[in-house]
């Protein structure tokens, strides 16, 4: 099957005050996870540059259908241990979901996924 589509899920969300370093590794935490995960394309977090403790979170996914997966499974595996992400926001993320093409995005992914 050739990957055309891509599901971008982005992420912008700072840390509750006192809570900013433990936000930082659940952040982490979650996108190293997705990594291993099949039907994830690319998973990073970047860190504002003023210092403010502001994040922007990417995710890749191949389909809807691996997101949800994947995403239940964090829920699962990852907020069952450490109890989620809720108790450490700083206030209500801002989440939206995109479309693009693989190409657009220069990944160095194969289009090709078994």
């Amino acid at each position: 099957m050739e990957i055309i589509n891509v599901l971008i899920e982005t992420v912008v969300c700072s840390g509750a005050p006192g809570k900013e370093a433990r936000f930082k590794r659940m952040l982490e935490s979650r996108q190293e996870y997705k990594r291993r995960q099949s039907g994830c394309l690319a998973a990073w977090i970047a860190q504002s540059t003023d210092g403010q403790g502001l994040f922007l979170v990417h995710s890749v996914f191949k389909d809807k259908m691996s997101w949800k997966r994947i995403s239940k499974s964090i829920a699962e595996k990852l907020d069952t241990k450490d109890g989620g992400l809720e108790g450490v926001f700083g206030g209500p993320p801002l989440v939206g979901m995109f479309e693009s093409t693989l190409e657009a995005l220069n990944l160095g992914v194969d289009t090709q996924i078994e």
